[in-house]
């Protein structure tokens, strides 16, 4: 947990075309946040780490979920999602794929190409 042992209550709506819903304890704090993760264990709560804007005062929080804050900076949330990279369906998925040319280099273009594809999908 933080430094603050203070779990919040948290509620995000993300969908299609709908505007995303960012709350901690009932504060619409979504026109700050520019980036989100949620992380849970088998053996912890979830973790919530939103990603503001730079210059973000805050709100106060109050409640049930382990709520981090940091700056905007997605660098954060590409490194997780390439940590979770299974490397071997990796190399299996670039494999299989039906645009690969048989060219020079075309593994090196299938990786980000297939990357880029499960980021979308996630």
């Amino acid at each position: 947990m933080s430094a603050s042992d203070e779990l919040r209550h948290f509620r995000i709506c993300a969908a299609p075309e709908e505007e995303t819903v960012v709350e901690i304890d009932g504060h619409d704090v979504a026109s700050s946040v520019r980036a989100y993760r949620i992380t849970q264990t088998v053996d912890e709560g979830p973790e919530v780490t939103l990603y503001v804007a730079k210059g973000w005062n805050g709100v106060r929080f109050e409640g049930l979920a382990d709520v981090a804050v940091e700056p905007a900076d997605v660098r954060h949330v590409v490194a997780g999602f390439l940590d979770a990279v299974d490397w071997s369906k990796l190399d299996e998925a670039v494999l299989a794929r039906d645009d690969l040319d048989g060219g020079p280099g075309e593994l090196t273009r299938g990786i980000p190409v297939q990357l880029r594809e499960w980021a979308l999908s996630a």
